[in-house]
């Protein structure tokens, strides 16, 4: 007796087609491939995705790109402590970038696809930190777009780098973690000289 298959949705493709980017690279992924995956005929994902693979790598980078389930979001009307943003910009940006590593393969299309409400919540989420911190309104959209451009920058940069390093070479190797946070604490700091 076969088990039924999971029925064809949305998210079920974009997942499926996210298991292959991180598995074998984002050039690998066709739709023909993705149909194999998934045990249907590639016109069967077109159902879902109209517009066929422009959705699905559009979808990629929203999935990825979302905001993460861990972030913890400040209470509405209360304003962090002194202090207290900082730390919660260093857990989001920790997390963010750990959630781009593992989708490594996806991040070419975070740098280069015109996708403008994938990164959205996760900028007006950083933006409202901003504001309950006491930023005034330019300065923390200014403050949320440089955040999450370095957070992406960086995990770009890492990622490439990681992937071209070769393991018999000691020089080459980078404590990314230290980097990362350091850099991320001169981008806060930075912050408190905005008008």
């Amino acid at each position: 007796m076969t088990s039924p298959r999971e029925p064809l949705t949305r998210d079920r493709i974009i997942d499926t087609a996210l298991h292959i980017v991180d598995g074998q690279g984002l050039g690998r992924l066709t739709m023909r491939r993705l149909g194999d995956a998934l045990q249907v005929e590639a016109m069967a994902i077109y159902h879902h995705l109209p517009r066929g693979k422009e959705e699905l790598l559009d979808g990629l980078i929203a999935h990825v790109a979302a905001l993460p389930a861990a972030w913890p979001r400040p209470a509405n009307g209360t304003r962090p402590a002194a202090g207290d943003w900082r730390a919660h910009l260093r857990s989001w940006g920790g997390a963010y970038r750990a959630r781009l590593l593992d989708h490594a393969g996806v991040l070419p299309l975070l740098m280069t696809r015109r996708n403008p409400t994938a990164l959205a919540e996760t900028t007006a989420s950083l933006r409202e930190v901003l504001r309950m911190a006491g930023f005034l309104d330019a300065a923390a959209a200014t403050g949320a777009h440089t955040i999450l451009g370095y957070v992406i920058g960086h995990a770009a940069l890492e990622a490439r780098a990681t992937a071209a390093r070769r393991p018999d070479d000691p020089e080459e190797a980078v404590d990314w973690d230290h980097r990362f946070a350091a850099g991320l604490d001169v981008v806060l700091a930075g912050l408190l000289t905005l008008p």
